[in-house]
C-alpha cells in the first residue's frame, strides 16, 4: 500500500493519476472553504495573519510537498496553488486585486518550495536528469 501511495505517479494508469491529482486539487479547495470564512481574507491590512490562514498554509504546505514528491515540478503548482487562488479571486472585493495578486505569489511561491524540497526526499532510483541540479546538495555524502 505504501509503494502505490509514495510511488511517481508517471510509473501509475493513467486513471489512478489523474484521479490523485483531482482528490488533491480538491483537498487545497476545500482547505480553503475550511480554514477562510466566507467572503473574509487570510491577512488583515495589518499584515496579521487569522489561525485559519496559518491552518490553510500548513495543508498547503503538506499537500506541495506531497505532490512534489510523486508528480513533476508543474504539477504542485497546478493542484495545489490554483484552488485558493481561484477562491480567493472570488472572495477578495473587487477594489483589492493588489492584495489577492500578492497572496497569490506567496502561495505559489511557498508551493513551488515546499514541491521541490519534497522532490529531495525521492529515492535515487527514480531520479530524472534535472533534479541532480535541484537537489544536488540533498544527495552529497
Amino acid at each position: 500500500m505504501t509503494e502505490k501511495l509514495l510511488s511517481p505517479l508517471r510509473t501509475r494508469p493513467w486513471p489512478e493519476r489523474w484521479l490523485t491529482r483531482m482528490l488533491g486539487a480538491g483537498g487545497a479547495a476545500v482547505a480553503y472553504v475550511f480554514c477562510v470564512p466566507s467572503g473574509a481574507v487570510p491577512v488583515s491590512v495589518a499584515g496579521e495573519v487569522s489561525g485559519g490562514g496559518v491552518a490553510l498554509a500548513v495543508i498547503l504546505v503538506f499537500l506541495a510537498g506531497y505532490f512534489g514528491h510523486r508528480d513533476d515540478l508543474a504539477w504542485p503548482l497546478l493542484v495545489v496553488a490554483v484552488p485558493p487562488a481561484v477562491q480567493m479571486y472570488v472572495s477578495f472585493e473587487s477594489e483589492q486585486p493588489l492584495a489577492w495578486a500578492f497572496a497569490t505569489l506567496v502561495v505559489a511561491a511557498g508551493v513551488l518550495v515546499a514541491a521541490t524540497v519534497g522532490r529531495c526526499f525521492r529515492p535515487r532510483g527514480v531520479e530524472e536528469s534535472t533534479d541532480g541540479v535541484l537537489c544536488g546538495a540533498a544527495h552529497r555524502s
